[in-house]
This record gives structure tokens, C-alpha cells and sequence, in this order.
């Protein structure tokens, strides 16, 4: 069903239906609500009626330059040249293209932005955007050269430059790069688009780049929430920790929302579970130090943070993330170019503001990527337990199954996963504090929205990684001790994990194993969400 924007009510799942590929390998369809078109038409049919002449009064980008010729007319005669030179003269962007999903979402919402009815673009120019969209026309956008303000000028010209089929302008069609004109044609649009007046501004004015970096990274990061959880409960059991911790009477004695939260999902995960017990710490695993049979262990009273303090870790994250969530939502439903129209008497006024600045999103990405950079850090502690028998209470060594010595097993997997917690910490530094005036001190604090959301994108996108070896791994530590540990049952979510684990990737208990590949299919399992339905149809929904 396609996705119909009016600038109001667009979700971030939809961005992701249109940005994405689906099931089918097809994109979803993306369309512009009447009521929204009929909207522009009327506002765009009073400007083209009383703004556009040569006695108007100045109306900044209207009939006026840009930065410091705000106070420059330009004529009517003049118009169209504008415009084009307006996209030649912000086409600056550098560096590697944009992926394709953050390209049609940028497109999908600046599309939508101008759906609020708040820009006075033509129609034609909305219908052309989507039009590209739906026809699978890809602007090639340099990733780097935006400040985030006036919004991201530098990608969104490129964008622009080939939707509207300039010479240079650059796309993807059907997987090849090519001249935007020449893609334009092949899927049967016509190149050549003639902007009007406020056009070019408006589609290049706004940081709708960042914005889509920051929905991406946003919807990404919900989907990772809920498999850190199960993350940490196949850790729980694989170590036989101590599931007091999570108990509701401790989490109410600290009221904050996110940890309970997180303490009452382990508590589902698990449940039913023997294996997190006294009686079950008595059996002694393979490479228990110091103990002999009939020699009971010492009492475990309490756990490492890492298992302990889970909930005190991974409940703020959820915390942050809803945060985050709302100042997203509020942005995909927002005109930010400049200047803005009103409806004012029998008229339209035009008014100059600021709604261009991206600092909402870079703050929020930067808090995302602290956030995720974090929960990425306390998953990749467990991780590296479990691969020492002297922290993992006697899981084999390296989780090693085959002949040792022959077989190293999964230390290097955490080796890796240690090297992207490493470059997590550094994509976490705050960027959005960071400014440097530009344009004769024109534009004389900026947001640096375009790197907080490419620097969060990535650190979302390690974290998912992180989990799912944390996923992986655990799953291969209970696989190894599961016939030592038998009389111990399992939780039922942390079997249904184990069991949908093992449907993709069977245990090899000879030590033949292409680690990168299980990495990539354990990524693949919480990337669709597959663990996390396994589990909620073994125990419900979790939170």
C-alpha cells in the first residue's frame, strides 16, 4: 500500500517502507495526500498572482538573493536563471554518495516538508520529487560539505541538480551511475524541469539530509532494543547468573522507567529457567579452576555490573531513545526552509525564520550515538566473559568446540567486537557543539546536523553488530555445555532463541566455522527482527 504524505502525519516506519526494499525486493510507492496538493496549488496560485512582479516588496529568496544579497533584487526577467544558478552555486558536496536508503528518504521528506504547505513550491515540483522516488531515479549526493545550516545546502543542490535534470547532475537507475538526464529518460520522465520562483530554495534549504540520517539511525536503533535484552538474558543463562537483580520490588525502590522496563523483560525472557540457580551451579563445566566433584561452588550473592547493572545500562538507552524518538517525529512533520507563508486576512504573508537550523537533530543524534555507543560497550563486556572460563565460571575456553590447539575459537570475534566499541567511543564525541562560522559570518553559528547523523548511522550500525555476536556467542557457549547442564532447563524465551538461532546457523562442534559468516547471519536474525519474534511467540510481547 503506498505511503501517503500530507506533512503532518508521516512515520518513521513508513520512511523506512519507501527508503527500503521490502520483503518482495520492491519500494514502497509514495504519494501526495490531494488535500495537501490542493493546498500548495492555492498558496502557490496567490504568490504567482501578487508576489511575482517587479513592484513587490523584497521577499527574502522570493525575489531576492540569498545570504548577504538578501537586499538585492532579483527581476522577474531574471527568474529562471536564478533559480538554476541558486543549485550551481550551493553543488559543493564532496566524498562518497550517499547509500540509497538515506537518499530516497531524504527525498520521501523533503517532499513531505513541502506537503505542510508552509514553502510555496509548485505543485509540479512536490509531484517531480516523488515522481523520481517512485520511478527509482536516485540522485547521486556527496556525503560530505553540509553544516546544517542554512540546512544541508551542499547535498540537498546535488539532489536537486539531478531531479530537475541539469547536465552535471548525477543518479542511479537500476544499479548504474549515469548522467541524471539520462536516467530521467530511461524511466520514462521527461529531463528537463523548470524551477520558478522560491523553488530552488525551497528544495535546498533545510537540514532534510540529516533528518534522514536521523530517522534511519532512529527506527534502527528501536528495532536493536529488544535483542540486547535477549542478548543479556542468553548471557544470564549461559553463565548461570543471578536473576534476583531484576526482581520488580528492586527496580520500584528506583523508580526510573527505562531499567524496570528492561528487568521486567529478563524476567519474561527467562522464565521457567533452572539453569540461573544454586542447585545449577553445582554442576562443574569444562573449564572450572579449582573445583572437584562433590566440591560446591562459593556462593555467587551478586553479579558483575555487566549482568547486574544491565537494567541500570540498557533501561537509560531505552530512555534516550524515546527522547530521541520525539524530536525525530516532531522534524518529519516540520517546514524547515526559509522563508515560511502564512495565511494572513484575504492573503499570504511571508515571514523569515530560522527553521533551517539543525541543531534539534544533531543534539539528538549525538545523544543516539552516546546512547547506542554505550549499550554496544556493556554487550561487548559479556561477550568478552564468556570466552574466558575464569570470568564465564567454566565455559570452554574461547568457546572452543574440535581439537584445541587445531581450533582457536570465538577470541578473535571478540577482538573484533572490542575494535568497534573503540570506534563507537570516538563517533560518540558530540559534534553538535562544534561550529565554525561560514559565509562572511552570515551563517554564524551552524549545527554540524549532517555528521551527528552519519556518525550515529554507523555507531547504530556497530552496535547491531555487537549484539548480534553477543547473540551469536551465547548461543554457541549453550550449545557447548547443553548436554553438562541438561537437568538444568532453560528459560523459555532464551530457548526459543537458542532454537531460532540454530535453525540458521547448526552448532559446529568440530571447530570448522567461517566466523564472518555466522557473524553476518546472527546480524541478519536481529537486523529482521527474527530473534525478537522468536521470542515473543515462546513468552509475549516484550516491552
Amino acid at each position: 500500500m503506498a505511503v501517503t504524505i500530507d506533512g503532518r502525519t508521516l512515520k518513521g516506519k513508513q520512511v523506512l517502507r519507501v527508503a527500503r526494499p521490502g520483503p518482495s525486493g520492491r519500494y514502497e510507492k509514495a504519494t501526495l495526500a490531494r488535500s495537501a496538493r490542493d493546498a500548495i496549488a492555492a498558496t502557490r496560485a496567490h504568490i504567482d498572482a501578487n508576489f511575482m512582479n517587479d513592484e513587490a516588496p523584497f521577499m527574502y529568496s522570493f525575489n531576492t538573493g540569498v545570504g548577504l544579497f538578501k537586499d538585492q533584487r532579483v527581476l522577474m526577467s531574471e527568474m529562471t536563471e536564478y533559480q538554476r544558478k541558486s543549485v550551481y552555486a550551493h553543488a559543493t558536496g564532496i566524498g562518497e554518495p550517499f547509500p540509497e536508503d538515506v537518499t530516497r528518504a531524504t527525498m520521501l521528506l523533503r517532499a513531505n516538508a513541502f506537503a505542510s504547505n508552509y514553502s510555496g513550491p509548485q505543485v509540479a515540483l512536490v509531484e517531480r520529487l516523488l515522481a523520481c522516488l517512485n520511478a527509482g531515479v536516485h540522485p547521486v549526493i556527496p556525503q560530505k560539505g553540509s553544516v546544517g545550516a542554512s540546512g544541508d545546502l551542499a547535498p540537498l543542490a546535488h539532489m536537486s541538480a539531478a531531479v530537475c535534470g541539469f547536465e552535471e547532475g548525477e543518479a542511479i537507475y537500476k544499479g548504474k551511475r549515469m548522467k541524471a538526464r539520462e536516467a530521467l529518460a530511461k524511466a520514462g520522465l521527461e529531463p528537463d524541469f523548470k524551477l520558478g520562483a522560491k523553488d530552488a530554495s525551497a528544495l535546498i534549504n533545510g537540514s532534510t539530509v540529516s533528518l534522514a540520517l536521523g530517522v534511519l539511525a532512529t527506527e534502527d536503533a528501536k528495532r536493536l532494543i529488544k535483542a540486547a535484552d535477549i542478548g543479556l538474558a542468553l548471557s544470564l543463562e549461559a553463565m548461570r547468573g543471578e536473576l534476583a537483580a531484576f526482581d520488580p520490588r528492586v527496580h520500584a525502590a528506583r523508580p526510573h522507567p527505562g531499567q524496570a522496563l528492561v528487568a521486567r523483560n529478563l524476567v519474561k525472557i527467562t522464565q521457567g529457567s533452572k539453569r540461573c540457580s544454586a542447585s545449577a551451579r553445582e554442576t562443574i563445566y569444562p573449564d572450572e579452576i579449582g573445583r572437584t566433584p562433590g566440591k560446591p561452588p562459593a556462593p555467587r550473592v551478586q553479579d558483575v555490573y555487566s549482568l547486574r547493572c544491565a537494567p541500570q545500562v540498557h533501561g537509560p538507552a531505552r530512555e534516550a531513545l524515546d527522547y530521541v524518538s520525539r524530536i525525530i517525529a516532531t522534524e518529519t512533520n516540520s517546514a524547515t526552509d526559509n522563508p515560511l507563508i502564512f495565511p494572513e486576512d484575504d492573503g499570504y504573508r511571508v515571514i523569515s525564520g530560522g527553521h533551517f537550523h539543525g541543531q534539534y537533530v544533531a543534539q539528538a543524534m549525538d545523544l543516539l550515538a552516546i546512547a547506542m555507543t554505550d549499550l554496544g560497550s556493556i554487550c561487548e563486556r559479556r561477550l568478552a566473559r564468556l570466552v574466558d572460563p575464569t570470568l564465564s565460571y567454566g565455559l570452554p575456553r574461547n568457546l572452543l568446540a574440535g581439537k584445541r590447539g587445531l581450533n582457536t575459537g570465538f577470541a578473535t570475534v571478540q577482538c573484533s567486537m572490542s575494535a568497534l566499541v573503540m570506534e563507537n567511543r570516538t563517533l560518540s564525541s558530540p559534534g553538535s557543539v562544534d561550529s565554525i562560522p561560514g559565509k562572511s559570518n552570515a551563517e554564524d553559528h551552524v549545527s554540524n546536523s549532517t555528521w551527528c547523523g552519519r556518525k550515529a548511522r554507523t555507531v547504530v550500525e556497530n552496535v547491531e553488530m555487537i549484539i548480534a555476536a553477543e547473540i551469536l556467542m551465547a548461543c554457541q557457549a549453550l550449545s557447548l555445555i547443553a548436554e553438562t547442564a541438561k537437568a538444568h532447563p532453560l528459560g523459555k524465551g532464551t530457548q526459543a532463541a537458542l532454537d531460532a538461532l540454530r535453525e540458521t546457523i547448526p552448532p559446529a562442534l568440530d571447530g570448522d566455522r567461517w566466523y564472518a559468516a555466522e557473524m553476518n547471519q546472527a546480524t541478519a536474525l536481529v537486523r529482521s527482527g527474527a530473534i525478537v519474534e522468536a521470542v515473543e511467540a515462546a513468552v509475549g510481547a516484550l516491552e
